[in-house]
């Protein structure tokens, strides 16, 4: 049997974000128990610091750790999935996320739509607000780890 021969390498998702594909939505996927835990209102505000912050740090961790090349769009492209991911678990937990009933339109707007556009519409904005939302986020973390990569490559030999 002979053995295959080594595929060049190409500039890839992997390459140019620093990241595999799998690795960036397993960190997206860290977000998502915060999420949960709000939608269903299941921890006080202790524990929701810790599910909001920590896995902001470890997104920052493995951008530096992993030495991205380009730690902001690493770090973009891990809150964008985060955010479609965050939008799908408030689209999921609807019903349960709001005590006394879904929102509604109000002012002008109220009635002026059929109770099924009118969802639709909401849940729609909701899911673009959550995607808008995640995507910021990461683009702020990846703002945090870009000097901190830039710091930690002049302190250690590739």
């Amino acid at each position: 049997m002979t053995a295959r021969p080594e595929r060049p390498e190409r500039p890839g998702r992997a390459r140019r974000l620093g990241l595999p594909p799998l690795a960036v939505l397993g960190l997206a996927a860290l977000g998502l128990p915060r999420a949960v835990a709000h939608d269903l209102d299941l921890v006080g505000p202790a524990v929701n610091a810790v599910l909001v912050f920590a896995p902001l740090a470890v997104w920052i961790a493995a951008a530096v750790l992993a030495r991205a090349p380009r730690p902001l769009l690493t770090l973009t492209a891990v809150g964008a999935c985060y955010g479609v991911l965050l939008g799908a678990v408030h689209l999921l937990l609807w019903s349960q996320g709001f005590d006394s009933g879904p929102p509604r339109l109000g002012g002008n707007l109220e009635g002026a739509l059929p109770p099924a556009a009118e969802a639709a519409l909401l849940r729609g904005f909701a899911f673009v607000s959550s995607a808008v939302t995640g995507t910021a986020v990461g683009a702020a973390t990846g703002a945090v780890a870009w000097p901190l990569t830039r710091l930690a490559a002049r302190r250690r030999p590739r």
